[in-house]
């Protein structure tokens, strides 16, 4: 396996397992908690999902630069990056927004009518999980 390949795998499933961990363990489990409300719940997945999303770009950046560095036989590696990162970047611009400005409301005690963006931000996680286990599982294809 070359340098390239190896940063790509491990760097990939340092992110899975960090998905992994966050998006379907601690999220849900933190409100089933006792004494955690739901402004303390919102409070703390803020900062949690902040601190997730944060190094998720730093390793779609550092995955991106072992891609340009790096030789791919074939298309694989780099579809599946693109797709993985894609998923980042429309959980990022597009979602998260509409989840802050929800839980701004739920916190200042305006519940009002439920949003569909948690649902749609779950959809593109389970997308972005779907294409890091195939670019993790490409790169060692390709390394053999």
């Amino acid at each position: 396996m070359t340098t390239a390949g190896a940063v790509v795998a491990a760097l990939t499933f340092v992110w899975l397992g960090m998905v992994f961990a966050i998006s379907f363990l601690e999220a849900p489990l933190k409100f089933r908690a006792p004494g955690v409300t739901l402004p303390i719940g919102l409070g703390i997945g803020r900062l949690v999902f902040r601190a997730l999303n944060a190094a998720e770009v730093v390793w779609a950046v550092a995955i991106l630069i072992a891609l340009v560095l790096g030789s791919w036989p074939g298309v694989a590696v780099p579809i599946t990056a693109g797709v993985a990162i894609a998923a980042l970047a429309v959980q990022l611009v597009a979602v998260r927004p509409a989840l802050t400005k929800r839980s701004d409301a739920v916190l200042a005690g305006h519940e009002g009518p439920r949003s569909s963006a948690h649902l749609v931000y779950v959809a593109v996680e389970v997308i972005k999980v779907a294409a890091l286990i195939w670019l993790g599982t490409a790169v060692l294809v390709s390394a053999t």
